[in-house]
């Protein structure tokens, strides 16, 4: 699968990290919000040692855009799990990489479709509370995992859906109150 960019800065190291004792390359990239793969073609996959300077590449998604994601994460699962909360964050950014959808962040959140936006909050205005800090977490983790998860496009409340094209999405997974599909 080839790389995608979300925003206009090229994907080249811009900063660099002093390595403390027992962090990983997924620790640090959770942290910065840069995908994990990214982060270790930009230090050639080395191991890390405490002490030790490494590249952090940019971000494939803006900090404007990570607020925007946070504050939908907020909107829509507050009250689900730290997982759940990832979870709708990678749905976000796989709709980003459809074909499907519009290809920005801020395309996919305010997309409308059949005369509704696509999420809820984005209607009902919940969209602009402030995200809370596991919100802010959950969307660096989403991107620090891009492009491994199953794919999800869609997520839904079972017990409150009535769409017939949403209960028809072939399920990928079941977290707290939300299910996922594609």
């Amino acid at each position: 699968m080839s790389a995608f960019t979300f925003n206009s800065k090229s994907e080249a190291a811009t900063t660099y990290h002093k390595v403390s004792y027992g962090e990983s390359y997924w620790k640090i990239a959770k942290g910065f919000g840069v995908p994990l793969n990214s982060l270790e073609a930009a230090n050639h996959s080395l191991p890390l040692y405490a002490g030790q300077n490494i590249a952090i590449p940019n971000s494939p998604v803006s900090p404007a855009d990570k607020g925007l994601m946070a504050r939908l994460v907020h909107a829509e699962a507050n009250g689900e799990s730290y997982a759940g909360k990832v979870a709708v964050a990678s749905v976000i950014l796989n709709r980003v990489k459809s074909p499907d959808f519009p290809n920005t962040v801020h395309g996919v959140i305010y997309q409308i479709s059949n005369g509704h936006y696509a999420f809820t909050p984005v209607q009902n205005g919940q969209i602009n509370q402030a995200a809370d800090a596991d919100s802010l977490k959950a969307v660096n983790e989403a991107i620090a995992l891009m492009g491994t998860g199953k794919g999800s496009l869609f997520f839904y409340n079972p017990a409150t859906s009535q769409s017939s094209w949403m209960l028809s999405r072939q399920v990928t997974a079941r977290i707290g109150n939300h299910v996922f599909a594609k």
